[in-house]
Formats: structure tokens, sequence, C-alpha cells
């Protein structure tokens, strides 16, 4: 099932386009890397299937409905959360059990179910131990890592991550992959995920989305990677 695509869309910033007739389709199950060099606007794409910012031309749909009917949630994790400011008053558990709030209003009580899905999610990113800490004094690939575990918590059905891995080291990113790939594979979910470390992360994948520069400028998607290896062109 097609839950949300990008179809001849072009976006930029002032008068100068960024993204020029990008072409994009994400289906429910998979696992999916967009990757390019630094300022390919892989975050702006992100941005745009979201609905966060509106293309100059094309069109944006992301779908409403899981392929089993249900309202579709969507889980983001965004690039900037490292710069969370230290002050910030929540703890680890209060901020991850936010998420639940998806699945009812802000003003009802937190059921068993609740607790236990926030804890779930913590002792899934490694965090449960320290979830009475403030947020604001975590480090950049731990604030990373309690982001997932709330978009975990409010069980997500597409997790959209832009560079998650951030500040982690290399035995908590194989980590975090092995989660993501149990999340697609044992739950169904839906992951797109921005990274620079594709050779980590590749056996994983159903596809790969490079964005590569245009020789009259700005950034398009010219191919995508299916996991077997062949290419199939994209606009």
């Amino acid at each position: 099932m097609l839950l949300a695509s990008l179809e001849q869309v072009t976006f930029g910033y002032g008068d100068v386009p960024n993204l020029v007739d990008a072409n994009v389709e994400i289906f429910s199950g998979e696992f999916v890397a967009i990757t390019g060099p630094n300022g390919a606007s892989k975050s702006t794409m992100l941005k745009l299937l979201l609905g966060l910012l509106q293309p100059w031309k094309g069109k944006v749909f992301m779908s409403d409905r899981t392929g089993e009917g249900k309202k579709l949630v969507v889980g983001f994790v965004s690039q900037q959360i490292a710069a969370f400011n230290g002050g910030f008053p929540s703890t680890i558990l209060e901020f991850v059990r936010s998420g639940r709030y998806t699945h009812g209003s802000w003003l009802r009580r937190m059921r068993p179910e609740d607790h236990d899905r926030t804890e779930q999610a913590l002792r899934q990113v490694g965090m449960w131990d320290l979830r009475h800490r403030k947020i604001g004094e975590l480090s950049g690939g731990q604030k990373q890592r309690i982001c997932v575990a709330r978009a975990l918590a409010q069980e997500s059905d597409l997790l959209i991550l832009d560079e998650p891995t951030t500040g982690m080291d290399q035995e908590s990113r194989h980590h975090f992959y092995d989660l993501m790939n149990q999340q697609v594979k044992e739950y169904g979910r839906t992951v797109v995920m921005v990274t620079h470390g594709l050779s980590e992360v590749q056996h994983y994948l159903d596809r790969i989305i490079e964005l590569e520069r245009k020789e009259d400028g700005g950034w398009k998607c010219c191919t995508t990677t299916s996991c077997s290896g062949h290419f199939v062109p994209v606009g």
C-alpha cells in the first residue's frame, strides 16, 4: 500500500530551487534509506512528505489510513533534537510517556497499557535505567534515543527519522538498526531514514533513495536501489 509520495515536486529557499522534480514513493512495510551528500535536501524531502513545507510545484501525498483501515500514526525524529535546551524541565519518562496521548485526550489518565508501552520503548533504546533524569542533562545521542522511544511508545505506523544515529557510538548504532529492522519485520511498521552511514545499515534495507546534483543546479532523486541491487529510475 502506498503511504506517502512526492510527484514532480520542486522546492527551494528564497529564489533558489533545492529539490527539483522529485519523485518518491513510500510503501507500507518498507525499510527505506535516503542518502546523499551534505546539503542535498534530504531533510527538506522529509519535511515535504510530512507537510511541514509546501512545494513550489508538484503533488505531495500522505495517507491518513493504514492498510488495515486504522488511522495512520506518524512518528518524526528531527535532526535538531540534539540541540534541545539544556534547561528542558521534563524527565525522560515524562517525555516518552507523552507519546501515549496520541491514543486519547491530553486530559485522560494514564492506563496500565500506557505505562507498559512507555517502559517497553525505553528498554528497547536502552534508556529505562535513566528514566528519571532531566532531558537537558543528556548527550546528543541520548536525546536522539529518547525521541525514537517516544515514537515507539505512540505505536507509530510510519517512522520518519532524520539522521537518528547522530551522536551514537558504533555499538549503539548497530543496536538501533537491529531495532528498526525488528519494527519493520515483526510489527509491520514502515521506516524512512536519512543516513550517511549506509554501509552499516544497507543489509537491512528494502530500498535506497539517492539524491544527486542536477547539471543545471538543485538536487533530484535519480535512482532507487532495491535490496537486490537493481536500479530503478524515478523521474
